[in-house]
């Protein structure tokens, strides 16, 4: 049967996804941490999350131009917090809802920093990202800081997710690992820049949150030390 117009053939595009895997490789200085939160260390992180929220509600954080509101909610914790908007992607010291400064960062998060990236100046903003079972994070690089001397530090908290790394050019080959609860991720070196994304969760992988879904957390330094 000929291929219709505009479609290709689905078996010869899945050993063209296929051959793109096996010549990616995992871009240096990314590190993998798995289970490096204990379950005591994560209730009582989700304990203080709850907190945080509380004072620093969750939003829907919205496309630049067009408008189109993510799949995931969010908020933050620390000196700056990251937003979307249609005006652009940004840092601020103030929730765009409330007005208010973010809540203070978990001491936790700040000790994890301290204990991977030990040469890097402190984290200025932890971005919380809530994924409900169906959101999703398509691939992009975290460039929106005035620096990326230091590395971005992820925490997973909840259900697994399918987390997929490439290079630094979005059609570069990608590799796939699943991030389950507990677990850290450093995105540092060549990393830094590496488009990466959420392609999925695994709902009912883990009973730390209330009903199925995931947080995740991401530590990132904005402005160059003085």
């Amino acid at each position: 049967m000929q291929d219709l117009p505009g479609q290709g053939n689905p078996l010869a595009e899945d050993k063209a996804a296929v051959s793109a895997r096996r010549k990616a490789v995992l871009p240096q200085g990314f590190r993998h941490v798995p289970g490096r939160l204990a379950r005591d260390d994560q209730e009582a992180l989700v304990a203080e999350l709850r907190a945080i929220i509380a004072e620093a509600p969750l939003f829907t954080p919205v496309m630049p131009r067009t408008g189109k509101p993510f799949s995931v909610r969010m908020s933050n914790c620390g000196p700056l917090g990251w937003v979307s908007d249609i005006h652009g992607y940004r840092y601020q010291p103030l929730h765009p809802v409330t007005g208010r400064p973010w809540p203070a960062m978990p001491s936790v998060l700040t000790a994890l920093w301290a204990e991977l990236a030990p040469d890097a100046p402190p984290p200025e903003a932890c971005l919380i990202n809530f994924y409900a079972a169906d959101a999703r994070m398509g691939l992009h690089q975290d460039r929106d800081e005035a620096t990326f001397d230091a590395p971005v530090l992820s925490v997973s908290l909840g259900d697994t997710a399918l987390f997929r790394i490439g290079g630094l050019e979005r059609s570069d080959p990608t590799l796939s690992l699943k991030l389950s609860s507990g677990d850290v991720a450093l995105l540092g070196g060549a990393s830094r820049l590496a488009f990466h994304g959420i392609d999925r969760l695994y709902p009912g992988t883990s009973t730390l949150l209330k009903g199925s879904g995931r947080i995740n957390l991401t530590l990132r330094r904005v402005t160059v030390p003085a």
